[in-house]
């Protein structure tokens, strides 16, 4: 077996497991229950802890909720295999908990990344004489000439293999961080300006807003230093103050957002300036695309950050972000249930996908593999019947790959809810600009299959070797941290990618003077 073989194996929980010796053994001379039994249990008995190699990620499993402490790990109590007839010595903390019948979550330990570079007081010097202009212009020379990053291995916080090149990013985001100045118009009364919602489907657009305006680093009280304004409006707000229901009439809102564009470029000199090319907003509902539409330099020339990216739907790749779309259940705990995916050798679903049959993928998913098929565990809504056994995130995190089709619209939240459990996503939706794809190499940690191919799903993903899920899984790990919502933001983590990719194609917009 290759060597690079062996290390996947051992990662993952392929390599065959230690029998039990005599010292595990009790006074009627049974077997303690342990990993070494070789009883096959749903998830693994102890501390579990995924070492990348590069360092960045360790995972803590089945802490208990009522003593979840934010700054400590628990060591998850020990487990007997429902399917073993071994009796074993239970402690007296887990005959509490299973008395108190407290629930057990997967929680993640995020690891710190590296502090900023300390810039030369020079260059501070430097940068600080330039134009908002000027700077772009600096900032896109430099990262044409990125000089090539060559520490990638066990000290790199940054993982090369999800990215498309790694070089490129990390001095794209070096430069943001010294000079991207932000500008947020205080113009706009709540709750359609300036009060995200931080749970639901759309809670991307509300957590981007919240932790930009509570910003230090990047946000400026002076529009002359910006060199990006963001429009801080909430699309789901919109709707609900605005939108008549059934009425199937957005142009209310469409021209509500008109107009507040016209106000901001007859109050301030900066829309007119550049025609909006400088401006952005953040909109993670569906109707994202069409709400920008009666305001032609807003459709056509501001950079768009939409969940609903959608080639089709005036979605412009290089100039627009394509927005994850997070699900967040509860806001004050953004973070909870993410980690924790078993050993592959313990997962027993090839492919799962459950949830509400809208949109045009859908119904064709569970036409061809509803009841189809004992590897395929393919639903509609999950019925309490088969939620009581296995839960919609347990589900996830024993599954080898996750479907996840679009729904209305060609997002999803199971993307990122993939990334989270520890699942390959599988994505079903045509003419979709995957997620942070200016940066994000998708293909290194998911599958992409055309909606024409979903008969021949299960074929598709059996094809795929061994060694290469593998890899996708660990990259899965290696990517999570990028889309994480921390409610203190770090570097790299799932606000800083939005930022970054803002900034990264309002560059893209600059063009170099020929010399």
């Amino acid at each position: 077996m290759a060597e690079n073989e062996s290390k996947f194996e051992i990662l993952f929980g392929l390599w065959p497991r230690p029998v039990v010796d005599k010292s595990n053994l009790d006074d009627a001379g049974k077997a303690k229950a342990s990993d070494g039994t070789g009883t096959k249990s749903s998830f693994d008995p102890k501390l579990s802890r995924f070492e990348s190699p590069n360092g960045t990620m360790h995972l803590s499993k089945n802490l208990t909720e009522a003593r979840l402490d934010k700054s400590q790990l628990v060591t998850s109590a020990p487990f007997v295999s429902l399917n073993s007839s071994i009796e074993a010595k239970e402690s007296a903390r887990v005959l509490r908990m299973r008395q108190n019948r407290r629930k057990t979550i997967d929680v993640l330990k995020v690891v710190h990344p590296p502090p900023r570079r300390s810039v030369p007081r020079h260059l501070q010097r430097y940068l600080q004489s330039l134009s908002s202009h000027e700077a772009l212009l600096y900032a896109k020379r430099e990262i044409e000439h990125a000089p090539l990053v060559e520490n990638v291995g066990n000290d790199s916080y940054l993982y090369a293999p999800v990215f498309q090149n790694i070089s490129i990013f990390k001095r794209s985001y070096e430069l943001m961080e010294m000079i991207l100045k932000v500008y947020i118009y205080r113009d706009g009364k709540k709750p359609i300006f300036h009060q995200p919602r931080l749970n639901g489907i759309y809670a991307s657009e509300g957590w981007f807003m919240k932790l930009m305006e509570a910003n230090r680093e990047f946000v400026t009280k002076e529009p002359e230093k910006a060199h990006l304004f963001y429009l801080p409006y909430s699309s789901r707000q919109l709707e609900l103050a605005l939108y008549v229901r059934n009425s199937h009439n957005l142009r209310p809102l469409s021209k509500f957002l008109r107009d507040y564009v016209n106000m901001i470029a007859s109050k301030y000199p900066f829309w007119n300036r550049t025609h909006g090319s400088d401006h952005f907003l953040v909109a993670c509902h569906d109707w994202g695309p069409f709400i920008t539409t009666e305001h032609v330099e807003l459709k056509d020339n501001a950079i768009k950050a939409l969940c609903n990216a959608d080639l089709k739907e005036n979605f412009v790749a290089g100039k627009d972000v394509s927005l994850p779309e997070t699900a967040i259940r509860i806001a004050s705990k953004p973070l909870r249930n993410i980690g924790g995916g078993i050993r592959v050798s313990q997962r027993p679903i090839l492919a799962f996908f459950a949830g509400k049959m809208h949109g045009r993928v859908r119904p064709k998913l569970l036409k061809h593999w509803l009841n189809k098929d004992a590897d395929m565990r393919i639903y509609g809504p999950l019925s309490r019947r088969v939620s009581k056994n296995m839960s919609y995130v347990r589900h996830m995190k024993s599954s080898k790959y996750c479907i996840c089709p679009m729904g209305y619209e060609v997002n999803s939240p199971r993307i990122v809810e993939a990334i989270y459990y520890e699942c390959v996503p599988v994505i079903i939706a045509d003419n979709f600009v995957l997620p942070l794809s200016e940066v994000l190499e998708w293909k290194a940690f998911s599958v992409t299959v055309a909606e024409i191919d979903i008969p021949k799903l299960k074929e598709i993903l059996l094809a795929i070797p061994l060694k290469r899920y593998l890899q996708m899984l660990m990259n899965v790990k290696m990517v999570q941290k990028h889309f994480l919502w921390n409610p203190n933001p770090m570097r790299y983590d799932l606000f800083h990618m939005i930022l970054h990719s803002i900034w990264y194609n309002r560059l893209n917009q600059i063009q170099i003077p020929q010399s």
